[in-house]
């Protein structure tokens, strides 16, 4: 059974989170017992590979302890594994200029990462061309649902966000802040859906489980202290 836990506590969570990981990409004896696992040790991208592919672009990677995407061409990243319901956190940073997201629910049926999996953006919010529409920023739900401005931080400092998904109740928060809440599927949904660049999308978020991703929009972005628990 789904308990909704209060959003202080929620917060809590996440602000515990971040003091206990910081820089760090080790998991705290706590943070195992309460079965979090790391997707990124902060040394190598065993759990990762490009979008249907086996294999793991050059253009990929780690420095100073944060996965980082060093140029064009590295392709969009897929965790090994799939995900149902979970609870992903992670740091990002964003280059000056530059445009990537965080995928969930991703499979490779299509012909792109995002043909059927939802969005949590990340931009520079003050010099990216898609600043435009607020629900392109970075912590929205891609083209759905704006973040609130207090969410923001320019782009070359650290970011913290949650994406936490249990029983198709999607919550999202940016830097402690939450970004978004709904129920996948249900009415607000559909019509959010309805009006958003998916509305003729054929299996958009219709996934149960899928894999995290990671995306290559062709500009210098860097990840770290990438953790997961399944709920």
């Amino acid at each position: 059974m789904f308990t909704r836990l209060s959003l202080p506590v929620l917060l809590l969570t996440v602000s515990l989170s971040v003091g206990v990981y910081g820089a760090d990409s080790r998991l705290s004896a706590e943070e195992r017992t309460a079965g979090w696992t790391p997707l990124f040790d902060g040394k190598n991208l065993s759990r990762w590979r490009n979008y249907q592919s086996q294999t793991l672009n050059p253009n990929w990677i780690v420095e100073d302890g944060a996965m980082l995407l060093s140029g064009k061409g590295g392709g969009d990243l897929i965790t090994r594994e799939s995900f149902g319901d979970f609870e992903l956190q992670l740091e990002w940073k964003i280059s000056e200029g530059g445009n990537s997201g965080i995928f969930f629910l991703a499979d490779e049926t299509g012909t792109a990462i995002y043909a059927h999996a939802p969005e949590v953006q990340i931009l520079d919010n003050e010099r990216h061309s898609d600043n435009q529409i607020d629900s392109h920023l970075s912590g929205s739900l891609y083209d759905m649902i704006a973040s609130p401005q207090s969410s923001h931080k320019p782009a070359g400092e650290w970011n913290h966000t949650t994406i936490r998904l249990q029983n198709n109740h999607l919550q999202i928060w940016q830097n402690g802040v939450v970004t978004a809440s709904i129920v996948i599927g249900s009415s607000t949904w559909k019509v959010l859906v309805a009006n958003s660049k998916f509305a003729d999308w054929k299996g958009f978020a219709k996934n149960k489980r899928g894999h995290i991703g990671l995306q290559d929009h062709g500009d210098p972005v860097w990840f770290r202290n990438i953790k997961i628990r399944e709920l």
